[in-house]
């Protein structure tokens, strides 16, 4: 729960700021996507604005690597956080040095909305169940939040990420500068976060699958153990392989003993 609670106040103030940019300011990336090269030379000054936006991205990603290896609870898809986490900082990082930072606010905008919605219905979910009394309201809640998140993910990461990043730096960016630099690494990189995408794209069709069919009857996070491997004999089934090695509480679940 501090976990999701965190993560739900940055991206809620991330997610905001990048609104603002797009939506109340001159600039048009989102509406015109090929203008995020429009003027664009080796060196430019980055505006004031958006470089507060990748100073506090820069930060909160440099910190989720660090705590998806040390500090979060161990999941299915952890490995897959990491990788993402260190394409997220290298995007970050390059595209502020080369000035390809009008990208960037697009990318970050296209992808905060999901953990947005994704940790509000995680504590919700948490909620639902306090003192030994069901709260419908946070079960409502929480079937809500799921539904958005589905829908949006599907709408911001795999729709209009490639339609209107992927078009702007493999296309557009080749019209407004025939040797921009770098081309290929970039394109590299935001690929491979397409293919997480869709990677975890996977996990939601998962759910709702198992919704369909019944075999899930409440929201839950389908990452989060693969409890049936415990489901044995004289064993307790659903009980998470780091609670059965004796491991004490980390981060809200999982920590060492000698923490």
């Amino acid at each position: 729960m501090p976990e999701s609670a965190w993560k739900l106040l940055f991206y809620s103030l991330s997610w905001s700021y990048g609104a603002f940019l797009l939506f109340c300011t001159d600039y048009s990336f989102f509406h015109d996507p090929p203008s995020v090269f429009r003027g664009w030379r080796r060196g430019m000054e980055v505006p004031g604005d958006i470089a507060v936006a990748y100073l506090l991205q820069g930060s909160f990603y440099g910190h989720a690597l660090y705590a998806t290896a040390r500090m979060d609870t161990w999941r299915r898809d952890s490995p897959v956080m990491l990788l993402h986490h260190l394409v997220a900082l290298a995007l970050i990082a390059a595209s502020y040095a080369f000035r390809y930072h009008n990208v960037g606010i697009l990318v970050l905008f296209l992808h905060d909305v999901n953990d947005v919605q994704l940790e509000f219905t995680k504590l919700n979910v948490y909620f639902k169940h306090r003192g030994g009394v069901y709260h419908r309201l946070n079960d409502v809640a929480s079937n809500i939040g799921c539904l958005a998140f589905s829908l949006s993910w599907f709408w911001f990461r795999l729709y209009w990420f490639p339609l209107k990043v992927l078009y702007a730096t493999c296309h557009c960016s080749l019209q407004a500068e025939p040797n921009i630099p770098f081309y290929f690494f970039f394109n590299a990189l935001l690929l491979l976060l397409t293919l997480m995408n869709i990677y975890w794209f996977l996990y939601i069709v998962l759910f709702v699958a198992k919704v369909l069919l019944g075999q899930m009857q409440e929201v839950n996070d389908v990452r989060e153990y693969d409890v049936e491997p415990s489901r044995k004999p004289g064993k307790e089934p659903g009980v998470p392989p780091a609670l059965k090695e004796g491991l004490h509480l980390k981060n809200g679940l999982v920590k060492d003993k000698r923490l």
